[in-house]
């Protein structure tokens, strides 16, 4: 860490484009059909007087980061956009040099205070910051000529112990121990409105890509699987009932996990779903197959909940919880086993959890606690390919994967940019059906051209044909 170079953040650019959905992807209290999609790019300047310009792409989804449903769909985007703004004007607000971290730990309470101030929640005001740090450390990253793996290795941040509860913990020894794998599974989204099987589809998209959960297990080969419940116990367990009877047909084990999307307000509630599961023989395989269950009450009722005695039989992690540095701590006292990392969220936070994971785990001398990979529609391009890469480091060996599947690729993209995305890592993507879109081959996406130089991008998109964010 003694080496990490102290950088000044000199520019900071804001974009957007528009994505529409091939499919409607239910999630909580949303369908969502159509989004934006942010992205930043930021010129860093080295202690040599030397620059480089990093990049960072995220979806603007609604109903996610806020879920009152006094705020239209365009009041999220608007919300999400005043984050950035925040964090753009709080990032070039200092030219005192600091270390990519050090940028990060300088504005982070400062900048929550400031979007308090406006009446964003943690988890809306980390959107800010989570996508100008991955651009300031891919930035980093091109100047030294290394990747995302060998930065982080080697703490080319310059991520300390910055809380008190981390004591000695030697984060120098937990960075350089991470080790990418060549390939990840990829967990599919069964969303509240998907089509389970071609019975239940009123009319086809017809693009020649699956639009049911069996042609998507024809198609990619899938073994891990993310099912979304509703909350409402009688239709939760006759939509289970349907997938399980596909499922139920792999001729291999198949693994899940449960997202209630905060759809429960408390763990009785929780508790009479997994009951329900148990105590039908058609879901048997389905039950033994779950993982975890992923954020079934609400967040502003999670924390108050101890889920210690509370007869789930599965472990749970906290996702829309997640809002600030400590949550994952308060919530591993409530009976909490995991937490998810989303870039959304911000990998520094990420990479803090695993860290946590780590300590307590020897601490206590089994694997208890743990980190799951989640997605938030994360497009082609900068935006999957730079999650991939962090999961991957963490040593994550399953990742929800939906972007693909809802949205047509790149095919919306230019032609040109496209093509760069394709030769630069032809591992990763795949051209068909009119565009060049996620690769998914047995199940696994393969990884090995994201160890290039920057933060797992060797082609960028086409800022040109975007609209700058005013």
């Amino acid at each position: 860490m003694a080496d990490a170079p102290r950088l000044v953040i000199r520019a900071i650019e804001l974009y957007e484009r528009p994505v529409v959905l091939r499919l409607p992807f239910r999630f909580g209290v949303v369908t969502l059909r159509e989004s934006p999609q942010a992205f930043v790019r930021a010129r860093v300047e080295l202690p040599d007087g030397t620059s480089a310009w990093g990049a960072a792409a995220e979806m603007m989804a609604p109903k996610w980061f806020d879920k009152n449903l006094q705020l239209s769909n365009e009041d999220n985007f608007e919300q999400l956009r005043s984050v950035l703004r925040l964090a753009r004007d709080a990032y070039l607000s200092d030219a005192t040099p600091a270390t990519a971290f050090g940028h990060f730990a300088r504005h982070h309470d400062r900048h929550l205070a400031a979007a308090a101030a406006q009446g964003f929640n943690p988890l809306l005001a980390g959107y800010g910051p989570a996508l100008l740090d991955r651009a300031v450390l891919d930035a980093l990253c091109r100047s030294q000529h290394l990747s995302f793996a060998q930065a982080l290795q080697a703490n080319l941040a310059g991520i300390g112990a910055a809380r008190a509860e981390f004591g000695e913990f030697d984060f120098d020894a937990f960075l350089a121990g991470l080790q990418p794998s060549a390939s990840i599974e990829a967990r599919h989204t069964v969303g509240m409105v998907d089509a389970i099987t071609p019975a239940d589809l009123t009319q086809r998209v017809n693009d020649g890509l699956p639009e049911t959960l069996e042609e998507v297990i024809a198609a990619w080969g899938h073994r891990y699987f993310k099912l979304k419940v509703g909350g409402t116990i009688d239709a939760d367990l006759a939509r289970l009932r349907s997938i399980a009877a596909v499922l139920d047909r792999l001729p291999h084990p198949y693994f899940a996990s449960l997202d209630g999307n905060e759809q429960y307000t408390d763990a009785e509630g929780v508790a009479q779903l997994a009951a329900g599961i148990r105590s039908q023989p058609a879901l048997a395989r389905l039950w033994d197959s779950i993982l975890f269950i992923e954020q079934p009450i609400a967040r502003r009722l999670a924390l108050d909940t101890d889920l210690r005695g509370a007869g789930l039989g599965k472990p749970v992690i906290i996702d829309e919880s997640d809002g600030t540095l400590d949550t994952f701590v308060q919530a591993r006292a409530r009976g909490y086993a995991g937490v998810s990392s989303k870039t959304c969220k911000g990998f520094y936070k990420s990479l803090l959890n695993a860290a946590r994971c780590a300590r307590w785990n020897a601490e206590g001398g089994a694997t208890r606690y743990f980190m799951s990979a989640e997605d938030l529609t994360t497009q082609a391009g900068l935006s999957v390919q730079q999650d991939l890469a962090l999961v991957n480091l963490l040593g994550i060996t399953h990742v929800e994967r939906n972007g693909h599947y809802y949205v047509n690729g790149m095919a919306a993209q230019p032609p040109a940019e496209q093509d760069a995305f394709l030769v630069a890592h032809p591992d990763l993507y795949e051209r068909s059906h009119g565009g060049v879109r996620l690769r998914i081959a047995g199940g696994r996406i393969a990884l090995g051209s994201l160890q290039c130089e920057g933060f797992a991008a060797a082609a960028l998109p086409d800022f040109g044909a975007m609209s700058r964010l005013a």
